[in-house]
């Protein structure tokens, strides 16, 4: 069982797995006049949280809870071929999958007694919250643990980018944070409750104009931030 501390660590982040080199596309919907203030900023998150929110926290408990399973390989490459096909932008595939590569290296560093060998040996990595779900176990933490660590994820890196990009009070975004808080853990504990069926039945909430904004920003020679 993990400790509170193991669970704000994993929450935390400065965690070593470059998720502030993101805006989980923030920036792109900053440049198209989208979010502009904290109002809007708040909307965003809040439809982050129902979709790419609730998909990413699914896939991470449902990978937690093969962590320790019989034929774990074989659950964890469906995990990721069902992830993959809910990724209808090739450019959050390919975050997403760097983001899963820098995670596991810190996995790997932090936890050199667990293993991540079962892993999908995909070319460009496996998808970030599968890699979640097994850095999770190695922690300790349990299926609803790592769903809330990855709602979290989902609001928390834009709220932080918005402050650069946008100069928003610290304090407003912080407070802004705390009221989407209920929300949070509802959408981590429905997708606590969806990583129990199988994988093509997990979650697939979409969001296309963020798959748009994605592959715009992809092209961008000079931005702020990696997505």
């Amino acid at each position: 069982m993990a400790t509170p501390t193991m669970l704000l660590l994993l929450a935390d982040g400065r965690f070593p797995a470059g998720a502030h080199a993101h805006s989980a596309g923030l920036e792109a919907a900053v440049a198209a006049g989208r979010v502009t203030d904290l109002d809007t900023l708040a909307a965003y998150l809040r439809g982050r949280l129902a979709t790419a929110g609730l998909v990413a926290a699914a896939f991470a408990a449902a990978a937690r809870g093969a962590a320790w399973s019989t034929g774990r390989a074989g659950a964890l490459a469906r995990l990721d071929a069902e992830l993959d096909a809910r990724t209808a932008s090739p450019a959050q595939r390919s975050v997403s999958r760097r983001q899963g590569r820098a995670l596991l290296r810190a996995g790997r560093r932090i936890w050199p007694a667990a293993t991540f060998d079962d892993l999908p040996t995909v070319p460009d990595g496996p998808h970030q919250p599968l890699v979640l779900g097994l850095v999770g176990a190695a922690a300790g933490l349990d299926p609803g643990q790592v769903a809330t660590v990855a709602a979290h994820a989902t609001v928390a890196g834009s709220a932080s980018a918005a402050v650069r990009l946008l100069g928003l009070d610290p304090y407003q975004v912080q407070a802004l944070l705390v009221r989407l808080a209920g929300a949070c853990d509802a959408v981590a504990a429905r997708a606590a409750r969806a990583a129990e069926e199988p994988p093509e039945r997990l979650p697939a909430a979409a969001a296309p104009l963020a798959d748009i904004h994605a592959e715009a920003h992809a092209t961008w020679e000079v931005r702020l931030f990696a997505s």
